[in-house]
């Protein structure tokens, strides 16, 4: 039983590692269904254009923060040494909720939504951060690409439609059996 132990988890971290890399290859994509390239950029770095289905977007830092620990890590109020006994206590009470998906001590299965809340919280901090909102600027981008369709769509249209007049000339034309124009040789 100690053996297979330690083969399940090296067999789950193998399996769950090329996982993470084709993800990394591919860009986080959000719930519209565009891949998101999110960035932080320092000093006078440029930020790469957004090409395609990708939207790129590009937090700027000052360039005395690039090789420094980020901003919410060096002052975390958070860490342990910083909160009181008070919400320490707070944070493992489990009063009321228990059982399946309940991520509690008490009931059948109640561990089991422990991680969906640790995924929860994550998101709501990252969301929420102080640092970079990349929510907020995805937002903006987005609005940014979606001000020119209309006038991309159009600019389109006209060109189609005048593809179109210039075939229907060309098939009457020809059905009157009036020959095509000969275009002028080019001027040296």
């Amino acid at each position: 039983m100690k053996r297979l132990i330690p083969a399940a988890l090296l067999l789950s971290s193998a399996l769950a590692i090329p996982a993470f890399a084709q993800g990394a290859d591919q860009g986080m994509v959000d719930s519209s269904g565009e891949r998101v390239n999110q960035l932080i950029v320092y000093g006078d770095d440029p930020c790469p254009k957004s090409d395609g289905n990708t939207i790129t977007v590009c937090a700027r830092k000052e360039e005395e923060e690039r090789f420094r620990i980020p901003k919410p890590f060096r002052d975390n109020l958070e860490s342990p040494a910083n909160r009181s006994w008070t919400d320490r206590v707070k944070a493992y009470e489990t009063v009321g909720s228990f059982g399946t998906n309940s991520c509690s001590a008490v009931g059948g299965g109640g561990a089991t939504g422990c991680l969906s809340k640790l995924i929860d919280r994550a998101y709501a901090e990252k969301k929420n951060g102080p640092d970079v909102q990349f929510g907020k600027l995805i937002e903006e981008e987005r609005e940014k690409r979606l001000s020119t369709i209309d006038t991309d769509a159009a600019a389109e249209q006209a060109r189609v439609e005048q593809i179109e007049r210039e075939y229907e000339a060309r098939l009457k034309r020809e059905r009157d059996g009036v020959p095509a124009a000969t275009p002028a040789p080019p001027s040296n």
